[in-house]
């Protein structure tokens, strides 16, 4: 069994080498674009052959490309890692995770007795990918709502200065700093190229699914529709996320007990068992080898999840 994981992870390792070293670079995929409009223009009479919209790959492997675009769930996680301010395509991270998972998995059937705690173990290591990704889009998202009450503000002064909604857009993308900048900015640049201002700002409530992203998308689109003081509506906008990240504020403090509490609970049997295992290799291996230890560990796993899941369903209060 261990040749056979040596091998599997043998041909992992030299299939990511050469996908990365032969991956053609970001000018010669742009000469290769071009070639390819220049060429469909050449034989295809009175059609226009390119597209004025953006369309995003999910691989730098033409076949691979064309398999995740048929699979259900690849274009949410690529929208995922673009939520999270990441360059990477879903090819690269599905490889890496599968990478990852084929190390843990084989580091783990070394050091566990069975192999289903060496299975679950290289899941654990493929999942980790994915979390820090969460992590980063969940920073991203904090920031954006930080920042978003200035950028309405700035908005309004906009309006009541006479400028339009669209000027209003692109001043909001100069003067604010990131993750508002970029946005802002993509709307702006969707305006340019004709896309209607009801498009642009449902696709912004798409890229950024927060709810004070959906207040300002639809308090700008029922003004739009219904008319009224832009400026206005802002201001009260701007009144209601700010009580609203108040209040958030005030529910973190009330509940940090309760996250601390899971945050322990869940790290510190990992923790003294690795101590354990350090100290005393000899203490903590029986719970391995005996007969009784794997079953114990899997119910000991379940509850550990049960609890940090009720733990957080008690502390998550909406708002």
């Amino acid at each position: 069994m261990l040749p056979l994981i040596l091998f599997l992870l043998l041909v992992f390792i030299v299939f990511g080498v050469s996908l990365v070293l032969l991956r053609p670079t970001a000018s010669e995929r742009g000469v290769q674009e071009r070639l390819s409009e220049i060429s469909g223009s050449l034989y295809t009479s009175g059609e226009q052959t390119a597209s004025l919209l953006k369309q995003e790959k999910l691989s730098d492997v033409a076949w691979l490309n064309d398999l995740l675009i048929q699979t259900p769930g690849a274009i949410r996680l690529q929208r995922f890692l673009s939520q999270a301010d990441s360059r990477w395509t879903v090819g690269e991270l599905l490889f890496f995770s599968l990478f990852v998972t084929a190390v843990g998995a084989w580091f783990g059937i070394l050091w566990a007795p069975t192999y289903v705690l060496g299975l679950l173990v290289g899941l654990a290591a493929g999942a980790s990918p994915y979390v820090y990704f969460a992590w980063k889009r969940s920073v991203r998202f904090a920031r954006f709502e930080a920042l978003l009450p200035e950028a309405i503000d700035l908005m309004a002064r906009a309006l009541r200065a006479g400028h339009g909604i669209v000027a209003a857009i692109e001043m909001v993308a100069q003067e604010i700093s990131e993750p508002i900048a970029s946005e802002f900015r993509r709307i702006f640049e969707q305006q340019n190229f004709g896309l209607p201002l009801r498009e642009a700002m449902l696709n912004l409530a798409e890229r950024v699914p927060l709810p004070d992203v959906h207040f300002l998308v639809t308090a700008i689109l029922v003004q739009k529709e219904t008319g009224g003081n832009l400026a206005l509506v802002l201001d009260k906008t701007t009144t209601v996320i700010r009580e609203r990240f108040r209040l958030r504020g005030q529910l973190r403090i009330y509940t940090a007990q309760g996250r601390v509490t899971a945050w322990i609970l869940g790290l510190l049997p990992f923790i003294l068992f690795l101590l354990m295992n350090i100290l005393n290799p000899s203490y903590g291996r029986i719970l391995l080898t005996d007969p009784v230890g794997p079953p114990l560990i899997y119910l000991g796993l379940a509850l550990m999840a049960l609890g940090i899941w009720s733990i957080r369903k008690i502390i998550d209060i909406k708002v």
